[in-house]
């Protein structure tokens, strides 16, 4: 048995890829997908010549202009390598050294950074149970006492990520009231937006429309999980919620000497709209996939899909026959639960082809 998905462990499944087979397709996570083709033509073209280093390259100097489109406002955007990487370098810019930032159990931050939030930014998590993945009001006021205590952190952020770990989505109205919330307590609003592009597509609305528009302070910009090999930004939309961020991702080993390369992917992304047909594509499997297990006596569609994961309860014993083709976790929380992840690539037929694989182990009968 696996536990609560971590996007980077080891699993039983590793002999699969010993020699690697393109055709393969897993569900996982969406960081199992190769990098979009669209995204190497960009690596390919920014590869001829010499540019400056460390940012100062055209490529990094367009994105900020890119990403000020994207998001409607003048912003300061820091490439990065990695998702984690993206948040430790925002909180510790946002979060004094004795604060304390709002989240909930399910985050990332929490559950899948081997605790980098704490560790490397020196700060405390403050977590709040939900069912649905998602802060309210309600709950970062609870979260947020103890403000002028000197025996306790204090709170200073709200993180909220989009899509949640459980493939939900905040509306703009629900992110609007958190921002209102946590901005009236004096404390800052960051994004974990790791699968923002997907919150988007299944919203219909532009980037802007889920931070910007509706207060949020800074922004994890996602790339890696929507097609980029090893690209996300810091986007600051509020400049006055940082200190000291570029300082900070030096020091976080987050500073790229060939940034170029970094910021190539994301102009890839978002200098037009393939962050958006990639993330559309990815949620429109997953809801083909929702459909196709439901039809299957004995599934359960355990949470609504918003995005691009489903999450289901299988009979017993059928998630462990369906793993010796398709590889997928398991989740916390209810026996039998699994999370199915689609991703740019992921096809109709290997959709159709994972619920012939689950009907089939359902309607086998089970070993003695």
């Amino acid at each position: 048995m696996t536990t609560t998905p971590t996007e980077g462990s080891t699993t039983p499944a590793a002999d699969t890829f010993r020699r690697h087979d393109p055709t393969r397709r897993d569900f996982g996570s969406d960081n199992y997908a190769g990098v979009h083709p669209e995204v190497l033509a960009a690596l390919a073209a920014a590869n001829g010549g010499h540019q400056t280093a460390y940012g100062a390259d055209v490529y990094t100097q367009r994105l900020q202009d890119v990403l000020a489109e994207q998001f409607g406002r003048p912003v300061e955007a820091y490439p990065v390598f990695n998702g984690t990487g993206a948040n430790v370098v925002a909180l510790q810019s946002m979060v004094p050294r004795w604060g304390a930032v709002v989240c909930t159990e399910w985050a990332h931050i929490n559950t899948d950074e081997n605790a980098a939030p704490e560790r490397v930014a020196g700060l405390k998590l403050l977590t709040a149970p939900t069912e649905n993945g998602k802060l309210t009001p309600e709950l970062v006021a609870e979260r947020a006492g103890g403000r002028g205590d000197e025996h306790r952190a204090q709170p200073a952020v709200v993180s909220i990520t989009q899509s949640t770990e459980v493939g939900t989505a905040y509306t703009p109205e629900e992110t609007a009231a958190i921002c209102e919330a946590a901005h009236a307590l004096g404390l800052r609003v960051h994004v974990d937006g790791a699968r923002l592009a997907n919150a988007a597509a299944s919203l219909g609305l532009p980037l802007r429309a889920l931070t910007t528009d509706v207060g949020v302070d800074v922004v994890s910009l996602g790339g890696t999980k929507n097609g980029a090999l090893a690209a996300e930004a810091v986007v600051v939309l509020e400049p006055a919620a940082v200190d000291g961020i570029r300082y900070l991702r030096k020091m976080d080993m987050q500073l790229a000497s060939k940034m170029r390369f970094v910021s190539a992917q994301l102009l890839a992304l978002y200098d037009g709209d393939l962050w958006l047909r990639s993330a559309r594509h990815a949620n429109a499997m997953a809801r083909r996939l929702r459909d196709g297990l439901a039809a299957v006596p004995g599934v359960e569609i355990a949470l609504p899909v918003e995005a691009n994961a489903v999450f289901a309860v299988l009979p017993p014993g059928v998630a462990d026959r369906v793993r010796e083709r398709y590889w997928f976790y398991d989740w916390d929380g209810r026996p039998g639960m699994v999370r199915l992840m689609c991703a740019f690539d992921t096809t109709e037929e290997d959709v159709d082809a994972l619920v012939a694989q689950v009907a089939a182990a359902v309607a086998a009968p089970r070993p003695a």
